[in-house]
Parts: C-alpha cells; structure tokens; sequence
C-alpha cells in the first residue's frame, strides 16, 4: 500500500535526524523492524473516516509507534518478559546490550513528543495530542497495564476478570489512542465515548488472538518469542480453553462492527483493518 511505504518513509526520517549515535542506531534497528503498523492505520482509517487526508496523521502516527516500539523494547527485557526474538530478529538488548535498549526506549519515548508537535494542527489540538499520547501511554494506561502484567505473574488466584483488568490498560489503551487522535485532528472530540468503545473492544480482541496465536504458532511464525508459559502468565486461553476464547474474539468483532454504525464516513478501510485483526495468523 502507497501509503504506507510513504510512512515508512517519514518514519525513517524521524528517526535518522540529527547526529548518529549508538543509542540512536538501536532506536531505528527497533522502529523500523517492520510489525503490522495497527496503531498508525487505525489513525489513518479514523481520518479517513472523517473524510481527512491521512497523510495529515503521519506526524501523530509516527509518535504513536515510537511509543508503541519503546514499549516492546523495555518489555522484552531480562527484568520483564526477558524475550530474545522481536519482529523476526533479535531484540534490542540482544542485539545491543541491555544498557543500550532501555536508553532506546527512553529515546523513542521522549521523540515522540516532538514529532506529534509536528502535526498540522491548531495549538489546542496539540496540546490535546500530548495529553493523550501521556494518559494513554503513561502510569494511568499502558504503564499502569504492564504493572499489573507483572504483579499477576505471582498471583496464585488469577480469574478471567483481573486478565480483562491488565489488557484494558497494557494492549487497549495503545489501540484506542490513535483513534482518539484521529478524531482530534478532524476536531470531533464529541465522539470520544464511541471511539473509546471501539479501542477497548479491539484491544481485548487483539489480545485474545494474540494469546491464541501464542498456543497455536511457533516463535518463528510469529515472529517474536511466545513467553507466557514460561513466565507463568496467566492468559485468556488458559482460562477460558481455545474455542471459547476464539469464540470471544467474533463476539467482540461484532460488537465493534455495531459501533461503527454510529459513524457516516467511509470506515471500509477500518472494517478491513478489523476482519485482518480478527483473523490474522502472526
């Protein structure tokens, strides 16, 4: 897809300003591994849906996935998941030292900040930008969903409710936020509540099949290690048993299907994007 590779393009550039260094070297050896882009094509399709270029998101998009990206990096560490493989290759601390990584990850935290201010956006939607990339990814969204990640890992009494509890913050918040984003850039706070709807849906679904796929495909299949056996984790497969978690995954398919309903625009690039989420086998 045109687009796309014009991201990757943008991407690239972000990443590669300014003076070379060995921390930023393994910024870019982490971004630019390729993944699936979810996050900067659900803020595409969200600007689409509102009839915007999407091209006007590639600035917040690009701040989204270095978020995205230092997340994986500092949870792939000895101290978390202690995951060697990531996007196919060895992950940053593999490849560059455990020192290395996490300064990565600090540096694609605090770049994100910049690029969003990048956006062709009023000073007020700016500002709700950065509000959002914090609160969704800081201590009361994805953070907060790693802390509670990592206390279950000795939880003796893990019930399906608390595996709802960490995937609302630590996948959930990540896949809500762009769509968040995109209706900011088209100054259409009002739809909030909907697209809130729709993010949490999407990231427990995304997370069941993440777990599914987990039981079912190999690391090299995926990807990147499956760990959560090792590391004791409880999961919704685990929980629940394979049919019925694939059966959760169409019922909240259907459930986002109704809430796009409430929107006019063109959402059949969002419906695509969803049934590939749905059914996707890495």
């Amino acid at each position: 897809m045109e687009l796309l590779n014009e991201f990757e393009t943008y991407l690239k550039e972000k990443v590669t300003q300014g003076h070379n260094s060995k921390v930023k070297d393994a910024m870019a050896y982490s971004l630019l591994q390729g993944g699936k882009r979810i996050r900067p094509q659900l803020l595409f399709a969200t600007l689409m849906a509102y009839g915007l270029d999407p091209k006007v998101g590639f600035p917040c998009a690009a701040a989204i996935e270095m978020i995205h990206t230092y997340s994986l990096i500092h949870d792939d560490l000895p101290a978390m998941d202690d995951d060697d493989l990531r996007r196919g290759k060895p992950s940053c601390h593999k490849a560059y030292g455990e020192a290395f990584a996490i300064l990565a990850g600090d540096g694609l935290l605090t770049r994100a900040f910049d690029v969003v201010l990048e956006s062709d956006a009023s000073s007020d939607q700016k500002v709700q930008l950065v509000h959002l990339l914090s609160d969704y990814a800081g201590v009361y969204g994805m953070v907060y969903g790693q802390e509670l990640d990592l206390l279950a890992e000795d939880d003796t009494a893990m019930t399906i409710d608390k595996v709802f509890a960490i995937d609302a913050y630590k996948t959930a918040k990540l896949l809500t936020l762009p769509l968040l984003c995109g209706a900011t850039l088209a100054d259409k706070e009002k739809d909030y509540p909907h697209w809130e709807k729709i993010g949490y849906d999407l990231g427990i679904q995304f997370q069941i099949q993440d777990d599914i796929l987990d039981q079912t495909q190999s690391s090299q299949a995926l990807g990147k290690s499956t760990s959560d056996q090792e590391n004791h984790k409880q999961t919704f497969v685990s929980l629940l048993g394979l049919e019925k978690a694939k059966a959760e995954v169409v019922r909240f398919e259907k459930e986002i299907q109704s809430e796009l309903q409430y929107f006019q625009g063109d959402t059949s690039y969002l419906k695509s994007l969803i049934r590939f989420m749905v059914y996707r086998t890495y």
